[in-house]
């Protein structure tokens, strides 16, 4: 039997306060993921042209407003779906309160399309959505076994961990989510963070200064 051909990945900073966007496609069948669309829209529509992808879902971390703000407009212009966990539905509908407190330019956005689940398997077939509360109660990072790759959202980051002072935040709930659903990961898994550079599982669980394994 031929291998699979890899999953294709591209991850890039959007919007005002540049969050990671992420682009998974397979390349079989030219289906794609977009993962938190935070803004400049017609950025990730042309990224997944020059890629040859047909995006089917739009899937979030979470619900603050830098992961979502071209959600709509994504919709709009290629009639994917919305998907969100629903502990996270206060967020989205306060979008207005969270643009204002943060001098950002509001943009409506319609209603998710669907409540993602914990342990739900993704569109495209080769991922599935982990719940990992802490962050925001609806906070949902995705695992990727086969291309080795986990995108934590605001959970995880290089050598840190997603800031529990905001609405809903809880260090209790993102210290379990953090040590018992990552850190039993592949550890030569890449982590695409919310905002900067990858990781690698392994460094977070032995260097991160905030959650280690095993302490």
């Amino acid at each position: 039997m031929s291998a699979q051909p890899a999953l294709i990945r591209e991850t890039f900073p959007v919007g005002p306060l540049q969050c990671n966007c992420t682009i998974i496609g397979d390349p079989v069948t030219g289906k794609a993921l977009v993962v938190d669309p935070g803004g400049d829209h017609e950025l990730i529509l042309a990224r997944l042209d020059a890629l040859g992808l047909k995006v089917v879902s739009i899937i979030h971390t979470h619900a603050h407003l830098d992961h979502f703000l071209a959600s709509g407009q994504m919709k709009e212009k290629t009639g994917a779906t919305l998907h969100l966990h629903q502990d996270d539905k206060f967020l989205w509908d306060n979008l207005e309160m969270q643009c204002r407190m943060f001098g950002v330019p509001y943009q409506p956005v319609p209603a998710p399309d669907q409540w993602l689940a914990d342990d739900e398997a993704l569109a495209c077939g080769c991922g599935v959505a982990m719940h990992t509360p802490g962050h925001t109660p609806g906070s949902m990072s995705f695992w990727f076994p086969e291309a080795k790759l986990l995108i934590a959202g605001d959970t995880l980051f290089r050598r840190g961990i997603g800031r529990t002072d905001l609405w809903g935040g809880d260090f209790a709930q993102i210290e379990r989510s953090i040590r018992l659903r990552l850190y039993s990961l592949d550890e030569d898994a890449t982590v695409v963070t919310g905002h900067g550079p990858d990781t690698r599982l392994g460094d977070e669980m032995r260097e991160n200064p905030f959650i280690r394994a095993g302490q």
